[in-house]
């Protein structure tokens, strides 16, 4: 049985555990999922912030064991799990052409405003292309978390989109901004019956078949670029299919039971990303999902730091002490918040005994790596699941824009995928993969 972790502290009302944690048995209400008895499933977690990080003092600047060249300012907490990470060196996301792109094409690799013919058009994420491979048993194929910011994305540095995830047609998943929405999707069980929930849900399908029928009478009607803006919504209506027979598959079987009290309303900023994380955990436990994508709130975490700068103005550091003193917080505080996150997997238990953290892949970076630089982004990589990768290393790659796609692809392939490409990739990564003996 898995140990659940449960969050430290307060955090204000949210989790008052204690003697009433319940610890539920993995897979325990997983009727369809398969007999995983022989090892645990692996697990890929994909985490992006916005405007990368300051550039003097957070990235190394030779290549070595962290043991050996130590720990620049920024990446200081992390110096705990040093023998547990690596950063990859030289990644540039060839399709990426606007800074204030931001994430639009982080997962993606697509160059989204230069398919002729077309003013926007992206491609599917490499967490959605995993989450066909490792989600086929799990309640949620992969789990999309983003952020609610007061003052909008273009102030989180990901440059719109809904999340890090894009479908397989390039369509942006809309991702869970809110903590306590994030509880009420793991936990929270249907009221109706089965019978209710199943006449429901073939009654929105109905509704699906009538608005495709009308369509197609009226396609021969349209325009080349309507047809394709009809395409494109039909698309979005397959997808909304397939999540119904998903539910309807999972109807007749109960959530697992939540570990924790359901959080208040309002929770923004560093409070909210620690969260996110607990809950993560859980759902990595619970065998609810096996990929997650988090965009991670940016402004609100200056907020909480008592930092006034918006976070786009925060980016142009290079010609204000007062910038570029806060940017070096704010690096600080991100890797705290993930080096909080890596001490959880390593003390959560996975249903064999194992520690959570060594079955899985987690890699932590963003699009940019400092201000509006969109080459040489920053590339951390974390977990015991990729079994091939030697941790503990600044890998500086001999080529200067090495693919982002062929980093994607490395972790892929680590995963247990089949795969030769992805997206521009020209193959995977021979220095962050161990020679097989």
């Amino acid at each position: 049985m898995p140990q659940f972790v449960t969050p430290r502290g307060t955090r204000r009302s949210f989790l008052r555990a204690g003697s009433t944690l319940l610890a539920v048995p993995f897979l325990e209400t997983h009727a369809k999922s398969q007999d995983l008895a022989a090892s645990p499933p692996k697990r890929v977690l994909f985490l992006g912030g916005g405007f990368g990080f300051t550039k003097d003092t957070f990235y190394p600047t030779s290549a070595g064991r962290f043991s050996d060249i130590g720990m620049t300012e920024g990446l200081t907490p992390l110096k705990r799990h040093q023998n547990d990470i690596s950063m990859v060196t030289n990644l540039t996301n060839m399709g990426a052409s606007n800074p204030h792109g931001g994430s639009l094409s982080y997962l993606t690799g697509a160059n989204v405003a230069g398919t002729s013919g077309k003013r926007f058009h992206n491609s599917v994420s490499c967490d959605q292309v995993l989450a066909g491979h490792l989600g086929t048993d799990t309640r949620f194929a992969s789990l999309t978390l983003s952020a609610n910011e007061a003052d909008g994305n273009s102030n989180s540095g990901h440059g719109g989109g809904l999340s890090l995830a894009w479908d397989e047609s390039g369509n942006p998943i809309p991702g869970i901004a809110r903590p306590i929405d994030l509880y009420y999707t793991l936990f929270a069980n249907a009221k109706d019956s089965k019978e209710e929930l199943s006449a429901r849900l073939k009654k929105r399908q109905s509704i699906l078949d009538i608005v495709r029928l009308d369509a197609n009478g009226i396609k021969r009607t349209l325009s080349k670029t309507d047809n394709l803006k009809l395409d494109e919504y039909f698309t979005g209506v397959r997808q909304v299919e397939k999540g119904l027979e998903r539910q309807a598959q999972w109807a007749d079987i109960p959530k697992p039971q939540a570990p924790m009290d359901a959080p208040p309303e309002g929770i923004s900023g560093e409070e909210a990303i620690q969260l996110m994380y607990d809950m993560m955990i859980v759902a990595l436990q619970t065998d609810a999902t096996r990929v997650i994508t988090y965009r991670q709130p940016v402004s609100s975490v200056l907020t909480g730091m008592g930092i006034s700068l918006k976070a786009h103005s925060l980016s142009h550091y290079g010609f204000s002490e007062p910038r570029t003193q806060a940017s070096r917080q704010r690096d600080k505080k991100c890797m705290s918040l993930f080096a909080n996150f890596l001490d959880r997997l390593k003390e959560a238990t996975d249903k064999d005994g194992s520690r959570l953290f060594d079955n899985c892949i987690v890699s932590y970076g963003t699009n940019l790596r400092s201000g509006h630089e969109l080459k040489n982004i920053p590339a951390l990589l974390s977990g015991g699941g990729a079994k091939d990768i030697q941790h503990g290393r600044n890998i500086v790659l001999p080529e200067q824009d090495t693919p982002l796609a062929n980093y994607w692809l490395t972790l892929m392939q680590q995963a247990g995928m089949e795969i030769d490409t992805f997206s521009h990739s020209t193959g995977i990564i021979p220095e962050l993969v161990r020679p097989r003996a």
